[in-house]
């Protein structure tokens, strides 16, 4: 399902809320690098950690609902603000700060295989909020594509990365919407390959909706993508947010594989602008090759029309009207200057 108007309905009024672990997609316990064994429900957890005194919770929803929600914010003590920015979608990726809590919010996209002469969805986008405080990471995603098990999954298998506290989940989670994002530019930047093939290739039709389509694609992928510049450049020079020096070291290269990627996704709005015009210039050529054939077809039909027509008004007194020979040198003369035409229009290249 795309996330382009995608959103939770609100519980109506009299219907019991949905409880809040159907949201949660894991919730785990981690302690010096590595998860404690067992089940925890976020509130279990929680106690788990702060009566150990060590340790962090780390908790994935999936599009939670207001309630839900509100249970999370109750639990972690996230500010009521929080809460809004974690159910609302459609959010430009933004980072904000409650005291000793982060918040940031990323947008996630995902390549959609197309045809590419058919005007299609081609770029899905999805968002994940993330919440980081000295003992907690609360993520929360929208969308059926952004999962972050493969994320989890490859931390735990490194004890010395999840070891550096809830800045190495965050930095972990950055990371791969970064990936996605050059892995998505790729795949794009493939499309306008083929798309440019296609306009230069002689004789072939060109679809200039398709390209429109893929314009417009584009458009919603710089916006998913350029304005997490200013977060990661915050979380990665600003040393009195609550980040480790460790993470922030991480966060530069994340910071600055996102700058490569958003000027690829700059320099493909570009691309096709100038790829619209040369179609647009090419169906003109098509156009006006179409009506130079029309016209030179006409020209040469228009040789026997107009002697037949003299020949059709019956006047007695006419130029070898009566002779034997009359017939077959009309048609001899209209043969040569028909063959005459079409050799001098295939000359001209109108043929």
């Amino acid at each position: 399902m795309s996330f382009r108007g995608y959103g939770r309905t609100p519980t109506s009024p009299g219907v019991p809320p949905v409880p809040t672990a159907r949201a949660i997609v894991d919730c785990a316990v981690y302690v010096e690098g590595k998860r404690l064994p067992g089940r925890f429900s976020h509130e279990e957890a929680l106690a788990e950690v702060r009566g150990k005194g060590t340790g962090y919770v780390w908790v994935g929803l999936h599009d939670p609902d207001r309630t839900q929600m509100a249970d999370i914010a109750t639990a972690f003590g996230l500010h009521h603000l929080a809460v809004e920015n974690a159910v609302k979608t459609h959010q430009r990726p933004k980072l904000e700060r409650y005291d000793d809590l982060l918040l940031l919010v990323l947008r996630t996209v995902s390549y959609v295989e197309h045809d590419m002469d058919s005007v299609s969805e081609i770029v899905e986008t999805g968002e994940i909020v993330v919440f980081t405080g000295a003992d907690f990471v609360v993520a929360v995603r929208h969308g059926e594509h952004s999962g972050l098990a493969e994320v989890r999954r490859a931390l735990e298998e490194d004890p010395a990365q999840l070891s550096l506290g809830p800045g190495a989940v965050l930095h972990a989670i950055a990371d791969r919407v970064v990936d996605s994002y050059i892995e998505v530019a790729q795949s794009v930047e493939n499309d306008i390959d083929s798309m440019e093939e296609e306009v230069f290739t002689p004789h072939s039709q060109v679809t200039v909706e398709s390209i429109y389509q893929l314009k417009r694609e584009v458009v919603e992928l710089r916006r998913a993508v350029n304005p997490l510049a200013a977060p990661l450049q915050l979380l990665s020079h600003k040393p009195e947010l609550p980040v480790s020096k460790e993470v922030r070291r991480y966060l530069r290269d994340v910071a600055e594989r996102h700058t490569t990627v958003a000027e690829r996704i700059n320099d493909f709005d570009e691309a096709l602008s100038a790829l619209i015009s040369a179609a647009l210039a090419k169906i003109g050529v098509q156009q006006n090759t179409d009506m130079r054939k029309i016209s030179a077809w006409v020209a040469i039909a228009a040789v026997p029309t107009m002697i037949a027509g003299i020949y059709g008004m019956n006047f007695d007194h006419m130029w070898e009207l009566h002779q034997v020979w009359g017939y077959p040198a009309v048609w001899l003369l209209i043969v040569t200057i028909c063959t005459g035409l079409l050799v001098t229009f295939r000359r001209n290249k109108w043929l």
